[in-house]
């Protein structure tokens, strides 16, 4: 498997298990308060990564491109700002960092698709 694809998986795993304590901690404590945050980082942390790591193992030529690795870094930075933005915002704390989290999400997903369109296979 690419180096791309292993670093995709790698944050996964992280972000699944940072989900699961999360998710245990509020089991323990009976605060739900926060588990819009706690999905958030469940679905683009583990499932979206995994899915993009699944990407780049079946489509090597992505995976060694500059725009997969720019890819890797703007997913990741789009994680670490927007759930920690959007359990600020439920806190009322401020919706700065989950907007600028969730553009930088959505930037991250339209790179994707780029990287998709620029590596697909003729049919």
């Amino acid at each position: 498997m690419n180096t791309l694809a292993t670093r995709f998986y790698l944050a996964a795993g992280i972000f699944a298990l940072c989900g699961m304590v999360w998710g245990i901690q509020m089991s323990a404590t009976g605060d739900h308060s926060l588990s819009p945050a706690h999905g958030h980082l469940n679905l683009i942390g583990f499932v979206a990564m995994a899915v993009f790591g699944t990407y780049y193992a079946l489509v090597p030529s992505a995976a060694a491109s500059k725009l997969g690795s720019a890819h890797f870094g703007l997913a990741i930075v789009s994680v670490v700002v927007l759930i920690p933005g959007i359990a600020r915002a439920i806190s009322e704390q401020g919706e700065a960092l989950a907007k600028i989290g969730s553009i930088l999400a959505v930037l991250s997903m339209l790179l994707f698709v780029v990287v998709m369109i620029r590596h697909r296979k003729p049919v």
